[in-house]
């Protein structure tokens, strides 16, 4: 059971970092954005791709946690894109708010997830 567990969290963690090396661009359309936060994020290739690794998570998160989980996920996203704009375009700012939402998201993976499995 362990060794299952073990792998899960190493597929889990080579597919975060495929799915970073391999993406190009923001998670969202840097075409259309209009705040300050968008873009400083699309501008700046650190925080691309921080952004790109959040929203990875944020999928995986989604996925894996069951209906109630799920649900109260979704609300700390919205609130928590919310308080990234406040950063406006501060590149200090953002890379500080995403550092700490890429932890709080892999923690959910760590300690839920693996431990407590999707299954």
């Amino acid at each position: 059971m362990r060794h299952n567990r073990l792998c899960l969290a190493a597929a889990l963690g080579l597919s975060c970092l495929l799915a970073t090396a391999a993406a190009p661009a923001a998670s969202f359309d840097c075409e259309r954005a209009s705040a300050a936060d968008e873009k400083a994020i699309c501008a700046n290739r650190s925080l691309n791709d921080l952004d790109v690794s959040m929203a990875l998570l944020y999928r995986l998160d989604r996925r894996f946690l069951p209906m109630g989980g799920r649900d109260a996920l979704i609300g700390q996203q919205q609130a928590w894109l919310k308080s990234r704009s406040q950063c406006a375009a501060s590149v200090s700012c953002l890379t500080a708010a995403y550092q700490q939402r890429i932890k709080v998201l892999q923690d959910i993976i760590d300690s839920r997830v693996v431990t407590q499995g999707p299954f």
